[in-house]
């Protein structure tokens, strides 16, 4: 059974940073992908980002702001986020299951879930 634990959450303000971790367990394949989704409240859902083994992606909003890792003898991703910006708010979830890392994924490539977390950024 597949889950998907988020933590590092959280209130900073604007210009600050936080970093969040996905730990990742109960599936048997090695090549997973992960990706990072937020949603904002009224808004969709959208991919932040994604890692493969050997691929990863940023959307332009975040490019030289966030950068994300994975430890794979841990099965954890991380999403390391500075420079925050009031409109970063969201609750932001990681996901498995898309077949490859790609900026053209929605969340529906994705079959499995964390729970979410919030980050909220003030002015």
């Amino acid at each position: 059974q597949v889950q998907l634990v988020e933590s590092g959450g959280g209130l900073v303000q604007a210009g600050g940073s936080l970093r969040l971790s996905c730990a990742a367990s109960g599936f048997p394949n090695y090549n997973y992908v992960i990706g990072w989704f937020r949603q904002a409240p009224g808004k969709e859902r959208e991919q932040v980002s994604c890692i493969s083994r050997s691929f990863s992606y940023l959307i332009d909003s975040v490019k030289g702001r966030f950068t994300i890792s994975r430890d794979n003898a841990k099965n954890t991703v991380t999403l390391q986020m500075n420079s925050l910006k009031p409109e970063d708010t969201a609750v932001y979830y990681c996901a498995l299951g898309a077949p490859w890392c790609s900026d053209k994924w929605t969340w529906k490539a994705y079959d499995s879930w964390g729970q979410g977390t919030q980050v909220t950024v003030s002015s």
